[in-house]
């Protein structure tokens, strides 16, 4: 076989259905663009937003808590087979919502990180400011959250791979070859 014979599979090939997994190299895309884009928006307009409170990110632990439940309860059915329409199985459409919420969590993840992140980076650049001492600790709450839920969220997804997935055997391909 020639190294033009073998053919790898694209994405926008029909042979090759379904979704693909999440990359973290575009959640890290996300975040970057989002944190350039907070950081010139609150470079203009810092002295006009109110305080903020410690627990603005705290809504983020909550959801990454949330999935990580979910992942052990998805986890566990998915590894002994019990994915299905009896009673007591995981439902197929079930697990499609949850690969869903996986997936929309990981853009939610990236987009809270790419906030905080521009937010305490100008913040950091304000060493003098009582107002940017107060709002600091928000943000790296904040962005440990973002963090957490994005971790969490890829992790669920992960979950939701069935046992024989083609990349979850070591050397195989998905065409077989």
């Amino acid at each position: 076989m020639t190294r033009g014979d073998r053919r790898r599979p694209r994405r926008d090939d029909p042979e090759q259905e379904g979704l693909a997994p999440t990359r973290v190299r575009d959640l890290l895309g996300v975040a970057a663009v989002t944190a350039v884009v907070v950081w010139l928006l609150v470079r203009v307009s810092y002295g006009q937003l109110p305080p903020l409170p410690l627990l603005a990110g705290i809504v983020l632990y909550a959801l990454a808590a949330l999935e990580a439940v979910i992942a052990v309860i998805v986890r566990s059915r998915v590894s002994s087979s019990q994915v299905g329409r009896a009673s007591g199985q995981l439902h197929p459409l079930t697990a499609a919502r949850v690969l869903a919420l996986a997936k929309a969590s990981a853009l939610l993840g990236a987009l809270a990180v790419g906030v905080w992140a521009g937010m305490g980076i100008y913040l950091l650049s304000l060493s003098e400011s009582s107002a940017a001492d107060h709002d600091r600790p928000a943000a790296i709450v904040g962005l440990v959250g973002g963090v957490l839920l994005a971790a969490a969220a890829l992790w669920l997804e992960y979950c939701c791979r069935t046992p024989d997935d083609p990349e979850d055997a070591a050397g195989a391909s998905p065409s077989g070859t």
